[in-house]
């Protein structure tokens, strides 16, 4: 152990953290995608609810702001690249916010 130590700088400890970062980038990934694949199930004009289409964008929203704020926690700071690798229209990225009740709570004293 001392001498793997020694030679790569690693550590068990090291090793699953970055596991726990991988998997946790991966499941926020896939909840983008489902929230994603909700929305283009949704149909911009619809005929019961008008705030139905709007509900699927502030859910992605969320999802894509999850996603991008563990990413930047990670070191990884090009949100160009999730834009384009998780075809974010441009409605569901003038939407990436925490939910209001965080919002809120963040200038509480």
């Amino acid at each position: 152990m001392a001498s793997r130590l020694l030679t790569t700088g690693s550590s068990p400890l090291e090793h699953e953290i970055a596991q726990e970062k991988v998997s946790t980038l991966s499941r926020l990934g896939i909840e983008l995608e489902t929230a994603l694949a909700a929305l283009s199930a949704c149909p911009r004009e619809t005929d019961g609810d008008p705030k139905a289409r709007e509900h699927f964008v502030r859910q992605a929203g969320y999802a894509l702001w999850r996603l991008v704020v563990h990413r930047e926690a990670c070191g990884l700071y090009s949100i160009n690249w999730v834009l384009r690798a998780y075809g974010v229209p441009n409605e569901v990225y003038a939407r990436m916010t925490p939910p209001p009740a965080a919002r809120s709570s963040a200038f509480k004293s």
